[in-house]
């Protein structure tokens, strides 16, 4: 992909600063079990929010590397496109779009919704409006998930959460958080609730890749394939097959590979958010 020339100003860089913050007792046990949650897919929030103290340690601060810096410049790049194309989009739906704030963070970080650790993978929590993202996580997608990490990977991720900040904007998450509260609804209802959310997320990632490339041409041969690449890899049958060796549809909360795939490719190529509705299409 190409490279622009426009920045963010709602990138917090955390590498390197030295603030840590470790876990206590029950608060390792939380990042365990949602780490899991987030690989078999879910919002971490709740689980993040419960029950983690942090012991407050300070870890030694150092310069950030070149090659941190410049992915510190991509990542600025990318949020900036994304603020620039849902801007507009709003804009042309009568609508105000507020930007969420990205964090680049090592290790572990404190978030609205808890503590963050690395384990975690990038996630958007609703309470501070902010994605939080690990960049050695897409080591972890290349190494156990079987992706081809390219710059556009990242894009797509980076999208994807950016995706669920629209949601929280336009009140999606909210409807699904009362769903989840009032107890009314089974785990297997629920994980169906899961799965509509994350691939309207990768339908806005779709979504963006096109606005952003019909104005600024960044896209480049491969790209696009780059992100399906990275949306199978995170598919709940790739998932589970590599971790346990078997596949069940009922704990499916992400999408299938091939759903996913369908889900951004229908984003990019209808280029129309009201195309997306994967609520009414699965929910059936």
């Amino acid at each position: 992909m190409k490279w622009t020339e426009d920045r963010s100003g709602n990138v917090e860089d955390r590498r390197g600063g030295g603030a840590g913050g470790g876990l206590l007792g029950g608060g390792l046990v939380s990042l365990i079990i949602a780490a899991v949650v987030f690989f078999l897919g879910g919002d971490p929030s709740a689980i993040l929010s419960s029950g983690s103290t942090s012991s407050g340690f300070q870890t030694e601060q150092r310069e950030l590397t070149a090659q941190e810096q410049q992915v510190g410049e991509f990542i600025s790049m990318l949020t900036v496109e994304n603020e620039q194309t849902w801007d507009a989009i709003f804009k042309q739906n009568g609508m105000q779009y507020q930007p969420a704030k990205v964090v680049l963070f090592t290790d572990v970080t404190q978030s609205g919704c808890g503590t963050a650790q690395a384990a975690m993978g990038p996630f958007y929590c609703p309470v501070d409006q902010a994605v939080y993202m690990d960049m050695s996580f897409f080591n972890e997608l290349e190494s156990r998930f079987g992706a081809q990490v390219t710059e556009f990977s990242v894009a797509y991720v980076l999208a994807h959460e950016m995706g669920h900040h629209v949601q929280n904007l336009l009140g999606t998450l909210g409807e699904t958080e009362k769903l989840r509260r009032s107890g009314n609804y089974s785990e297997t209802e629920m994980n169906k609730v899961s799965v509509a959310t994350e691939l309207q997320a990768d339908f806005y990632a779709g979504l963006w890749s096109r606005y952003t490339d019909q104005r600024e041409k960044f896209l480049e041969p491969g790209d696009i394939e780059a992100a399906i690449n990275a949306a199978e890899a995170v598919g709940d049958d790739n998932i589970m097959n590599r971790s346990q060796g078997y596949v069940n549809q009922e704990s499916f909360t992400h999408g299938s590979s091939a759903q996913r795939k369908e889900w951004f490719l229908k984003g990019y190529n209808s280029g129309d958010i009201r195309q997306g509705n994967t609520f009414d299409q699965l929910l059936r």
